[in-house]
């Protein structure tokens, strides 16, 4: 086990304290509600649990632990992903060194080697892998299949890689760490997922994307994104070591980046006909339904600190 900043220790406690507390209102209401369903309420709480709880415990155990599971979490998010996207049978070798991708740029990773890890999938992979298919020799649907791959590594494992380098990271707040970073991105993330949603269901009335998202409104959208911004600015100088007008800027970009990445896996989902990208989290559907906004939050959000503090 590690050292745990204190920052970082007080936000775990606070992220325990609200699921708790969300299981305490999902209790209230069924014993005032005994007739009404809440089974998807129950199991998106419960799932909650436990992806916090294995958070929490891999920050806690050592970084390489910590790496080595969101080396898994790119693995079983590109597994996903080339499960409902239609591929060719000819490219199972290219797939091969597509999934070979993970543990080479989880290495990278925990180097602490900033320039192969930022070149590493958007250049060397992105050169190697239409090489390995044009060597199959099929050509019917080649530049639908090398896009599919190219994509899908750039969103399951390029952009998620980016949550793991934040602990590689210096300490510039010693009392937070490369952990506080992780807090407050994951935070920030699914806290502009949920004001997004509350503020659509209370005052939402404009649809933004009807075609895509029939639920998303201007008004949820708005909503979420100054209350995300107001929320950021006020624990960036607690979990990071950016100011309180650094934080209200990272916020701003992690609810207009998290609602964008939200549409585009609900763009694929749409073309696909499909509800959820898999079942593999109770209440939530698959991996790829609960990590679209992070997708595009962890980049951004990375590249923004490293550029002011690093």
């Amino acid at each position: 086990m590690i050292n745990v900043p204190q920052h970082a220790f007080y936000a775990m406690c606070l992220v325990l304290a609200l699921l708790l507390l969300a299981t305490v209102i999902r209790l209230t209401l069924k014993a005032c509600n005994p007739s009404r369903d809440y089974t998807e309420l129950r199991q998106r709480i419960q799932s909650w649990w436990v992806m916090i709880g294995i958070l929490f415990f891999v920050l806690l155990a050592s970084k390489n632990v910590a790496i080595v599971f969101f080396g898994f979490i790119s693995f079983l998010a590109l597994k996903e992903f080339l499960s409902i996207v239609p591929t060719r049978h000819a490219d199972r070798r290219a797939v091969f060194w597509a999934y070979l991708s993970i543990p080479v740029q989880y290495y990278w990773v925990s180097m602490g080697w900033y320039g192969m890890f930022i070149i590493f999938i958007p250049v060397y992979v992105f050169l190697f892998i239409p090489i390995r298919m044009v060597l199959i020799g099929e050509t019917r649907g080649f530049i639908a299949s090398a896009g599919v791959l190219h994509w899908a590594l750039m969103l399951t494992v390029f952009s998620i890689s980016h949550i793991a380098y934040l602990l590689m990271l210096p300490d510039k707040n010693n009392l937070a760490g490369g952990m506080g970073l992780i807090i407050f991105l994951i935070f920030c993330t699914q806290f502009n997922d949920v004001a997004q949603y509350v503020w659509g269901k209370l005052f939402g009335r404009h649809k933004i994307i009807p075609k895509v998202s029939p639920n998303k409104t201007w008004e949820g959208f708005v909503g979420g994104l100054l209350t995300v911004a107001v929320f950021a600015s006020f624990i960036a100088p607690w979990l990071t070591p950016l100011s309180w007008r650094e934080g209200l800027v990272v916020g701003l970009i992690i609810a207009v980046a998290g609602f964008m990445g939200d549409l585009v896996i609900s763009s694929v989902k749409r073309d696909l006909q499909i509800k959820d990208t898999g079942q593999l989290i109770p209440g939530h559907g698959g991996l790829l339904d609960r990590m679209d906004s992070l997708m595009y939050t962890a980049p951004l959000f990375f590249h923004f600190i490293y550029y002011l503090h690093y």
